[in-house]
């Protein structure tokens, strides 16, 4: 037919590969040891560990928590030992650091499941737009998972798209 509209895209062998898909759902929470404190300096021993002992870690209940500490104080590295021991039963993720850390660990956790040998000589687009928060960690990891499998691999939209690696023809 003439003058028929054809759409390349859908009929390309394109991949996409959509980095939200592996966004968790967990509400992230941050744990401020400065809290735990005494005078806001320092981590006594007994009343730090009767502190954790009473505390009700149920309300971490398969949320994501970031373990910080925003006052200038030294926290002695058991202290952080001992909230993760109480933490790990009851949450999804703990990581010690700030919610962007915590999110390149949770996106750190979904990505290392990607079965990557399906991507086999693949043309691989990595989705760029987003409306959830992606850090640009997870294009990066994605990007060094998938190049020793993928015939080539882009960013953007597969009507749009930026080339980014293409595999040697051997």
């Amino acid at each position: 037919m003439e003058g028929e509209i054809v759409n390349r895209v859908a009929n390309s062998k394109l991949i996409s590969f959509d980095l939200e898909e592996y966004y968790s759902d967990s509400e992230r929470v941050i744990l401020d040891v400065k809290e735990w404190l005494f005078m806001d300096m320092i981590i006594k021993e007994k009343d730090f560990r009767e502190k954790v002992k009473s505390h009700n870690w149920s309300m971490y209940q398969n949320k994501s928590v970031a373990i910080i500490c925003s006052a200038d104080a030294i926290v002695p590295t058991w202290a952080y030992m001992l909230l993760v021991i109480n933490l790990e039963p009851v949450v999804n993720m703990v990581v010690l650091g700030d919610l962007e850390t915590l999110e390149i660990a949770l996106f750190s956790k979904a990505l290392s499941k990607v079965d990557v040998a399906k991507y086999q000589d693949a043309k691989i687009v990595v989705k760029g737009c987003s409306k959830l928060p992606v850090p640009e960690y997870a294009y990066t990891e994605i990007t060094r998972l998938l190049r020793p499998h993928a015939s080539s691999i882009m960013y953007g939209e597969p009507c749009s798209t930026v080339p980014l690696y293409k595999a040697r023809k051997i």
